[in-house]
């Protein structure tokens, strides 16, 4: 899952990001609603983490600009203002839910990810596959009864494999969707993850190379 954090406080915005990342998420940042537009117009995304009250471009206007395009970005709106007139206000702009600030993060990771879920097509809860079982709000995943001991990096592959149901899945795609804009998109870094990822799976081995395609798992 791709997530864009839009926070105008640097310190709240870190913190924010740096937990999303330990869940296994790609996470791009932004300090103000123009820098998040922008970064709008290059990535697509899968969820928007976005504080209302933003300097260049509030974040209502965002929110709207988001809705507009059209392309399919789910809204987690936050907010300083807990009243329900503040709430009613940021869904009517489109928003897909709306957080008030103090919160607790495992609430705020707990709605990003069933943000997330309702992608197209949506996804379940838990994703399987034969004996690999993968559980995203718990970050557990097992084969055959054992758990694996996975790296966020290597949990967030397996999850985008699991979820795209034998689709083979492209190098190019694997950067754009689990790794944020901070990765080097020349580097081994996919195939790397890949090889520790299949090592941990063990045998029989659940990750196929499709050559000059990329990688699936192939439905049992």
């Amino acid at each position: 899952m791709r997530v864009l954090v839009v926070e105008d406080h640097r310190t709240l915005n870190a913190l924010i990001s740096e937990g999303l990342r330990r869940e296994a998420m790609a996470v791009d940042v932004a300090l103000d609603g123009h820098a998040a537009l922008e970064q709008m117009a290059a990535t697509r995304y899968d969820v928007v983490v976005l504080d209302r009250d933003l300097p260049r471009v509030h974040g209502d206007e965002v929110c709207r600009r988001i809705v507009a395009g059209g392309a399919g970005e789910r809204v987690l709106m936050l907010t300083a203002a807990g009243a329900v007139r503040d709430r009613v206000e940021g869904l009517s702009l489109g928003a897909d839910d709306y957080l008030p600030k103090p919160f607790d993060f495992a609430e705020l990771v707990a709605r990003v990810r069933a943000l997330g879920r309702r992608s197209s097509p949506p996804l379940p809860p838990v994703l399987d596959n034969g004996d690999l079982t993968l559980d995203p709000n718990r970050l557990v995943a097992t084969r055959a009864g054992r758990r694996l001991d996975l790296s966020p990096k290597e949990f967030a592959v397996l999850e985008h494999l699991l979820a795209a149901g034998g689709r083979v899945v492209s190098t190019e795609e694997l950067l754009e969707r689990v790794w944020d804009e901070a990765a080097n998109q020349f580097t081994t870094t996919v195939k790397t993850t890949i090889g520790r990822l299949r090592l941990k799976l063990g045998k029989p081995p659940a990750i196929q190379t499709v050559r000059e395609g990329g990688y699936r798992i192939d439905p049992p």
